[in-house]
């Protein structure tokens, strides 16, 4: 079968995004099938001028060259080859192939749900309700689809405004090398690579600084853990520098010495980092599918996330819960307690009940298998094609 993988163009560094073009590519290569990535690439964006003025540049040699080239290169393609989007967000470029071959692999909806009004937290220019209009009637022309979860099967449903053909779900597979190691030579390594001594153990979160990843409530459940237990493990925040936002909100905490944010740093030290863990703390207020919670369990760490899919799905029986943070600042103040209290009860629990967790942990990752992922997304585009 021949593949053709459109993706994000690399200048605009979606590592998740990133991520899962390369495990497609290298997943159906593996299973015997011709593989191409078409992205776009710097052209236009590469030309000096200020960061606002260079993104727009970037819609040129996305939405303005690219097409273009790509039409010409469609021509020479054979009539079974399978054109396969990595990311419904590539909408705009899906009408050029959708009378042909096709699948489009579904992963959120919120930057979509947000340009609707529905995420209070999120308030969409009218620049981006205008490109997420592109998007959404780009994918609308889609008939095949691939869903990373129930949550976004059901969210694609009520966006998608036409006929669909296929509408299923494949949960992400993990990177094998996510598995358990010895919490204490996973400690040494930290401190090692960031110089972050703690023998005891850390708070753990791993993610960026997109309003749902939600690292505020991170830091203010940490704030209040910190004011109730005995312990003083440091908070690590693992992803990129923080905004300056979070940066003064860290300013203002009693425990800012201990709160630190690491960055550029690839699986292998994440690997480490889930298992020197006291606990994910992972207070997402929306996620498409939630990487993180599987990857943690994997590696045999506690997590605590929110109470709503698809935190839900990938967490399981085998996840701690706590409430969405509310927008109120004394509901907000509230709430960081209780999910301190049961952070504490997680962390201090009898060793048996910690080892049955991590156990719980590990089985219910097993869920989250790379070979049988790929396996039932290769199914599908055999049935496509």
């Amino acid at each position: 079968m021949d593949i053709i993988l459109f993706a994000h163009p690399s200048f605009l560094h979606l590592r998740s995004m990133d991520d899962f073009t390369s495990i497609l590519y290298s997943g159906m290569r593996e299973r015997g099938h011709n593989v191409q990535i078409w992205r776009p690439v710097s052209g236009f964006s590469k030309l000096p001028a200020g960061k606002r003025i260079r993104k727009w540049l970037g819609y040129v040699d996305q939405f303005l060259v690219f097409p273009a080239l790509v039409r010409l290169r469609i021509i020479k393609c054979e009539k079974d080859t399978l054109f396969v989007f990595t990311d419904q967000a590539l909408g705009p470029w899906i009408p050029m192939v959708c009378n042909k071959r096709h699948v489009v692999h579904c992963h959120d909806f919120l930057a979509l749900q947000s340009a609707a009004g529905l995420v209070e937290e999120n308030i969409t220019s009218l620049t981006g309700r205008f490109y997420q209009d592109l998007i959404k009637k780009g994918f609308c022309q889609g008939k095949n689809f691939i869903a990373v979860s129930r949550n976004t099967s059901k969210q694609l449903t009520q966006f998608h405004t036409e006929r669909l053909i296929r509408n299923e779900v494949v949960y992400n597979g993990l990177k094998k090398t996510f598995v358990p190691l010895d919490p204490n030579v996973a400690r040494t390594y930290i401190q090692a690579m960031t110089g972050i001594i703690a023998p005891q153990g850390y708070i753990l979160h791993v993610g960026g600084n997109q309003w749902y990843k939600n690292r505020r409530g991170v830091v203010e459940i940490y704030d209040a853990w910190r004011g109730l237990t005995n312990l003083d493990s440091p908070l690590l925040l693992v992803g990129e520098s923080p905004s300056e936002e979070l940066y003064q909100l860290v300013c203002r905490s009693r425990f800012r010495k201990d709160i630190h944010f690491i960055t550029g740093k690839n699986d292998d030290f994440i690997q480490h980092a889930y298992c020197g863990a006291h606990i994910l703390l992972f207070p997402s207020l929306a996620e498409g599918f939630g990487w993180p919670i599987g990857e943690a369990m994997a590696c045999g760490c506690a997590v605590l996330t929110t109470n709503l899919a698809p935190m839900t799905e990938v967490g399981g029986d085998a996840a701690y819960y706590i409430d969405r943070r509310p927008s109120k600042g004394l509901e907000v103040r509230f709430w960081a307690e209780q999910a301190a209290n049961l952070m504490e009860n997680a962390i201090c629990a009898p060793e048996n009940i910690v080892k049955s967790r991590m156990q719980a942990g590990i089985e219910n990752s097993r869920r989250f298998n790379l070979d049988a992922a790929m396996n039932q997304i290769e199914r599908i585009y055999l049935e496509v094609v």
